[in-house]
C-alpha cells in the first residue's frame, strides 16, 4: 500500500521527518532531508545524544568542505521514515555541521528498500515497499 508525505517544493532540499522511538519507548521526531548522494542514513549526533541513545564525542570535527563527519554506526529499535516502519535499522552516527540545522540524512539505504516517487507539481513523495 502507498504511502503519501507531503514536502515544499519551494525549499532547497527535500525536508521531512523522522520519527525514532527512544531507549524510554517516547517517540522523538527529527528534521531529516532526503540524500540520494548518501550511500547510508545518518542521524546527528547531538539528535541522538538527545534521544537517549548516545553521547556525542567531542573532539569529532567535520572536516573541510564537508558538513558531516560519520564516526559510528547504532541499531535503533523502531524508525518510521516517509510513512514506513524500519525495525532494528542501522544508521551511522554523524557530527552534523550545525548551521545545518537538520538531525539526520536519509540516504541510499532507505531508497534500496522502498520505491519513493517524487511527485514535484504536486509536492508529494509516494512510497511503496519493494515485492507488494
Amino acid at each position: 500500500m502507498s504511502k503519501i508525505t507531503r514536502f515544499d517544493a519551494k525549499k532547497q532540499h527535500i525536508h521531512t521527518w523522522m520519527r525514532v522511538k527512544s531507549s524510554s519507548g517516547k517517540e522523538i521526531s527529527f528534521s531529516a532531508i532526503l540524500d540520494t548522494g548518501a550511500p547510508f542514513t545518518e542521524i546527528s549526533d547531538r539528535s541522538l545524544a538527545r534521544a537517549g541513545f548516545h553521547t556525542a564525542k567531542s573532539k569529532v570535527q567535520t572536516k573541510d568542505l564537508q558538513e558531516t563527519q560519520k564516526y559510528g554506526k547504532i541499531r535503533l529499535p523502531l524508525v518510521t521514515v516517509l510513512g514506513e516502519q524500519l525495525a532494528d535499522w542501522v544508521v551511522y552516527v554523524s557530527r552534523f555541521d550545525e548551521k545545518w540545522n537538520i538531525d539526520a540524512l536519509i540516504g541510499l539505504d532507505f531508497f534500496r528498500r522502498f520505491r519513493v516517487t517524487i511527485d514535484y507539481a504536486e509536492e508529494i513523495l509516494i512510497t511503496d515497499r519493494y515485492n507488494e
